[in-house]
C-alpha cells in the first residue's frame, strides 16, 4: 500500500473530497468507491446555496455553517471548473423568499427579524413589490424577502464537473458497494467490498465474492446510507425522504423566475430553482419514511398544488421527471465532519437538506483533517466525535 485513501460515497460530497484530496497530495492514492457514482440524493437535488433564506430562529449553528460555505463556494466553482474544463452551473441571482396567507406571512416577519439581528442582509417587501422583481409570480403572493447574496447550482452540472476534475487529477474510481469499513481495533484497515454486480444497501454482507479494499485512512461520505458502515456511526443518521419534480417553460409558457423562489403555502415548504433552457427543479417534499423509493402521487399533488399558487403559469410547462432520494438527516440538523471512532476513519454524512450547501465547507474541513490538522473553527460545532 502507498498511503491510500479510500472515499466511501461518489456524491458531490465524497467527489468533492476525492478530487480535493488528489489536489492537495494529502495521500499516494485516493480511491472512490460507489456501484453507481453520481446518484442519490446529490442527483435529485434542488441545489439551493440559501443559508440565509433556509435560516430558522433556533438553528444559530446551521446558519453560520452555511454561511461559512456559502462564503467558499464561488472559489471552490471556479477551482472545480478548472479541473474540469467545464462550469459546474452556478447561478448569482439570489432567493426570493414569498408567503401567501397570514400565518406565512408572520412566519416569514419572524424570519426576517431574526435574519437582521444576526446581521443577515434581508429586505422586507410587499406582494406588488415582489411581483415587480419576479413577474412571474401570481396574484396569490402577499409579501417576500429578497435575498441577494444566496447562490444556486445545477447539481448535475456540478456533479459531472466533479468527475472530470476528480478523473484529471487522477482519482481512481471502484464501481462497487462497499459493505461496512473494517479496522482492527485501533485503525481503519481498509474496507469490504460486496461481489461485483451485487445490489443491496451498505451493510448487507454479499455473501461470497466480495474483497477486501485495504486502506491507511477511510472517508465515510455515503449519506444516508452511512450509519450501517461502521459502529460509531450506527443511529447517528437517518434517512429523510425529499421528492422533486423537474419542470420546462414550453415555447407557449409564461418564462420562469430568474431567481430562486422559496415559499410557504399552508405551511408547506416549497421552493423552484431555475436551470438553463427554461427549466426548473420544484420541490420538496419531506418524510420520515425510511427507505421507501416510491414517489408518491401525494407528494407530486401536493408540490403541483402549491407551485402553481406561487407561480400560476407552471401550469403549461412539460413535466420531465419525477424522483425521489433520500437525504441524510441527524438529531441537530448539523453534519458529521472530521474524525471519529478508530484512527484513519474520517466522517463527511449528516448534510440534511444542506447537502450541496455544504459541500465546500466539508471540502475545506475534511482536507484539513486528512492533513493532520483541527477541524476550522467554523466547521468544530459539527464534530463527528460531538457527543
Amino acid at each position: 500500500m502507498r498511503d491510500r485513501l479510500v472515499v466511501v460515497g461518489a456524491g458531490a460530497v465524497g467527489s468533492a473530497i476525492a478530487w480535493a484530496a488528489a489536489r492537495e497530495r494529502v495521500a499516494g492514492e485516493v480511491v472512490l468507491v460507489d456501484p453507481d457514482p453520481g446518484s442519490g440524493a446529490s442527483r435529485v437535488a434542488g441545489g439551493m446555496l440559501a443559508p440565509i433564506s433556509e435560516a430558522w430562529p433556533g438553528e444559530r449553528e446551521v446558519l453560520e455553517l452555511g454561511a461559512a460555505s456559502l462564503a467558499r463556494w464561488p472559489a471552490f466553482a471556479d477551482a472545480v471548473a478548472q479541473d474540469a474544463g467545464s462550469p459546474v452551473g452556478l447561478r448569482r441571482e439570489g432567493t426570493v423568499q414569498v408567503a401567501l396567507d397570514a400565518a406565512d406571512v408572520a412566519d416569514l416577519d419572524r424570519v426576517a427579524e431574526h435574519l437582521r439581528a444576526w446581521g443577515r442582509d434581508v429586505e422586507r417587501l410587499s406582494g406588488r413589490a415582489v411581483r415587480r422583481l419576479e413577474p412571474s409570480l401570481g396574484p396569490a403572493v402577499r409579501a417576500g424577502l429578497a435575498v441577494p447574496d444566496d447562490l444556486a447550482v445545477d447539481n448535475r452540472a456540478l456533479l459531472a464537473a466533479l468527475t472530470a476534475a476528480g478523473r484529471r487529477r487522477g482519482v481512481v474510481v471502484e464501481r462497487r458497494r462497499v459493505e461496512r469499513v473494517l479496522d482492527d481495533g485501533a485503525r481503519v484497515t481498509g474496507v469490504a467490498l460486496a461481489p461485483a454486480g451485487s445490489s443491496g444497501s451498505p451493510g448487507t454482507v454479499g455473501g461470497s465474492g466480495g474483497s477486501v479494499l485495504e486502506a491507511d485512512r477511510v472517508v465515510v461520505a455515503a449519506g444516508a446510507w452511512s450509519a450501517a458502515l461502521h459502529p460509531v456511526l450506527a443511529d447517528r443518521v437517518r434517512p429523510v425522504k425529499g421528492e422533486i419534480l423537474r419542470v420546462r417553460a414550453r415555447r407557449s409558457s409564461l418564462p420562469p423566475p430568474s431567481r430562486t423562489v422559496r415559499a410557504a403555502v399552508s405551511g408547506r415548504p416549497v421552493y423552484a430553482v431555475p436551470r438553463d433552457g427554461g427549466r426548473l427543479v420544484v420541490g420538496a417534499t419531506q418524510y420520515e419514511a425510511g427507505f421507501d423509493p416510491d414517489v408518491l402521487v401525494g407528494g407530486v399533488r401536493d408540490l403541483v398544488a402549491d407551485v402553481e399558487r406561487v407561480l400560476p403559469g407552471i401550469a403549461d410547462y412539460a413535466l420531465e421527471e419525477t424522483a425521489a432520494s433520500f437525504r441524510p438527516g441527524t438529531d441537530d440538523n448539523l453534519p458529521l465532519l472530521g474524525a471519529v471512532g478508530p484512527a484513519g476513519l474520517v466522517a463527511a454524512t449528516g448534510h440534511g437538506r444542506n447537502g450541496m450547501l455544504l459541500v465546500a465547507v466539508t471540502v475545506d474541513a475534511v482536507t484539513a483533517v486528512l492533513r493532520g490538522e483541527p477541524l476550522p473553527e467554523e466547521a468544530r460545532p459539527a464534530a463527528a466525535a460531538r457527543s
